[in-house]
Order: structure tokens, then sequence, then C-alpha cells
């Protein structure tokens, strides 16, 4: 239970102890009343007698009723005030009992008698609210805050954030815990920092090995294109052909890993500049010889932030899959947009399920559609990544056929 709630529900509590309290004494119930108080009146009364006040001044100040010997229906009310359990005392003048003093119901001493409950009553709760108060004060401050700072120092740690410091407050009851806590944040932290270097060197290695398996291929498909020329025989030719098919495999793939190892080391940068969208198109008509590729329309003529190299890779990434999957014709529409310019890239084949398509973009992810085929799952996650390096986006849907709408945010 969170604090808060605990000192409300407290609070409420002692809340309606007070009430209560006011309310018990401020009823009609019967007072223990003190005789001490009576006799100390009685004197006051007599006093005051003595002194010449008047009988009804004498009730009205001292709240009681004079009862003489002399009165006529002196019988009658004392029986009355005996009968109704009031207080009565014995009025002496002069060493002889001249009557008596009666004081009825609710009297002065029973209200003071209430007031003073009702102060009492209302100290001890107030006492008794405020300290505990301090005592929910004191465990918050001691033991629930340290465990809400771990908890949030933890739910950092498990985001990756190792850079997040745990402070140690002076008299935290669990300093040693804390600093242990810290310990380990500092140990993941360095792991972390070996990890990633170990990482950078290997993926160094790779591309610096893609990169010279590259040189040796190379030399081997002119090689073989001038033996090609030269040479007449043709079982030697077929031969030298599957030589120079084998190589360019190689060369691929070796490409392959060269791209996504500098992919990962950040070396493949985006730079947009402001460029013509009137380039796109020829883009896709540069593509031709994968197949069928429909412009629907115009494109319109404005200056786009666009690095001309990734655009052609993303545009080359996205008909290259439509055709390797789909194998059916690749429809593309221009959009003219008051901030930007989409562009939807569209085939008519089965695409990939809807459960599929937020991880299209995903690196190393390949479709269920895949099956059969060549590749690496780095074609749109490379798509995804250069488009918004140019301050654009990317979308995949399906719509008979699977489709994608990329969009160049205007100059």
């Amino acid at each position: 239970m969170k604090i808060k709630y605990l000192a409300a529900a407290f609070t409420l509590f002692m809340g309606m102890i007070m009430a209560y309290f006011w309310l018990e004494t401020a009823g009609d119930g019967q007072a223990v009343l003190d005789m001490v108080y009576y006799n100390k009146e009685l004197k006051n009364i007599s006093r005051a007698a003595d002194e010449g006040m008047e009988r009804t001044d004498l009730e009205t100040e001292y709240d009681c009723s004079l009862l003489f010997l002399t009165d006529r229906d002196y019988k009658s009310r004392l029986n009355e005030a005996v009968a109704s359990g009031n207080v009565i005392l014995d009025y002496e003048k002069d060493g002889v009992i001249a009557g008596k003093i009666i004081w009825y119901g609710e009297n002065r001493l029973q209200n003071r008698w209430k007031q003073q409950m009702r102060k009492i009553s209302m100290a001890v709760c107030a006492a008794v609210l405020i300290g505990g108060w301090i005592l929910l004060a004191i465990v918050f401050f001691c033991f629930i805050r340290p465990f809400s700072t771990l908890k949030a120092f933890a739910a950092e740690i498990a985001k990756g954030n190792l850079d997040f410091p745990l402070p140690m407050e002076k008299g935290n009851f669990f300093g040693a815990f804390t600093e242990s806590f810290d310990i380990m944040r500092e140990e993941l932290r360095r792991a972390r920092e070996n990890e990633y270097l170990a990482n950078v060197s290997k993926k160094e290695l790779v591309a610096e090995l893609s990169h010279d398996i590259k040189t040796p291929v190379s030399a081997i498909k002119a090689v073989c294109e001038v033996l090609e020329i030269k040479e007449k025989n043709a079982d030697t030719l077929e031969k030298l052909g599957i030589i120079a098919a084998k190589a360019d495999t190689i060369d691929h793939l070796a490409g392959n890993m060269f791209h996504a190892t500098l992919e990962e080391l950040e070396v493949l940068k985006v730079e947009p500049k402001e460029e013509r969208s009137t380039l796109i198109p020829d883009m896709f008509k540069e593509l031709k010889y994968y197949g069928d590729i429909r412009l629907e329309n115009e494109i319109g003529e404005c200056l786009v932030w666009m690095d001309k190299l990734r655009m052609e890779q993303v545009i080359n990434n996205i008909v290259n899959n439509s055709f390797k999957y789909a194998k059916t014709p690749v429809t593309v529409r221009f959009k003219d947009e008051k901030e930007g310019i989409g562009i939807t890239i569209k085939d008519k084949g089965k695409g990939v399920p809807e459960e599929e398509l937020p991880l299209i973009t995903e690196k190393f992810f390949r479709g269920s559609n895949a099956a059969g085929e060549s590749g690496s799952g780095l074609g749109m996650y490379l798509v995804k990544s250069f488009i918004e390096q140019m301050y654009g986006t990317v979308e995949c849907f399906f719509d008979e056929g699977f489709g994608v709408t990329l969009y160049l945010k205007k100059v």
C-alpha cells in the first residue's frame, strides 16, 4: 500500500474517533460530578448571601435553586428534587440550617466537565494524529523511499541505462545494500563497454576480410572475361561461364556482408541534399531489366531532401524484392503533398501475413513467403534506415499485393 493511502486512512480513522468523543461529551448522559466543586460553590453562595446578594441573583449567578424552610412549597420541591436525583446540599445561615441548595439537570459543572473532556479528548487525538504522521514520515523516509529509489534504479537498468547513478543518502538504513546495487551497475557498464569494443573489433575484422575477398574475386572475373574473348572451344567456354557465375555469387555475398558490417559500424553514411524530385522516375526506368515497372502518373516537380546514391539503393531493394518474391508487374504512384512527396511501390503478389508487416523492416527478418529464395534479410532494413536518415518515413502495407510507401520531405 502506498504511504499516502496509509496516511489518509489513519487521518480518517483519527477523525472518526475525534468526532465520536465530541458527540459523546455533547450528549445528555449523566456525568460523574465532583462534590468538591459543589462544596466550593456552597461556600461562595453563603459568602455572597452574607454580603447582601438577593436570592434571585444568587440563583442566576450560581445556576442553582435556593429552597428556604420558610417557603410554602419547601417539602414538595425538596421531594421532587430528591426524586429527580438532583444534587442537594444544606444551606446554613449563622450556623443554623436555613434551607437547601439544589442544582438541577445540566448545570455549570456538567457543562464545564464536558468542555474539559472535549479539550482533553481533542488534545489526545491530535497528539496521536501528529505522532502517527511523524511515525509514517519516519517509515517513509527511512524505509519506503529507499526502496522506491531502488525500484526506479532497477527500471533504468532494465532499459539499458547503465549511466544512471544510484544516490546514497547519509543515515540510510540500507546503505550497504544500495552500494552493492551501484557496484553491480558499474560492473555491468564495464562489461557492456568491453562487449561493445569486442563486437566492433569483430565487425572490423569481418569488414576487412569481406573487402579483401572482393579483390581476388575481381581478378578471377577479369581473367574469365579475357579467356572468354580468346577461347574458341565450346566446352572450355562453358566452364569459364560457370567460374564467372560462381565468382559473381561470391562477389555478391561478400558485398552483402561488407555492407551489413559497415552499416553496423555506422560507416554507411547518408548525406541528404537538395535534389530535384524529377530524378526519381529515372531511377525506376533504369530497373526495367527486372521486369514490367509501370509509372501510373507523373511526379510533382519540387526540391526534396535526398541522397541520390542511397535513394537508388532504396528503390532497387524494393523493386528487387517484388520481382523476387511476387514475380508480378510493379506499379508506382506518386502523390504530391504539402510537406513532401509520397512514392507508393506495389506488386500483385501474396505479400506477407499482416502480423509480419511491423517486422518486415527489422534487421535480418525474412517473411514466411521468403522460403526457398536467397537473401539476407537486410534489404527492407536498409530501406528504412536510409529513408529515415533522409528525414523521410517508410510504411509497409498489404492491399491486393505487398506495397511500400516512401515519404520524402520537401525542402
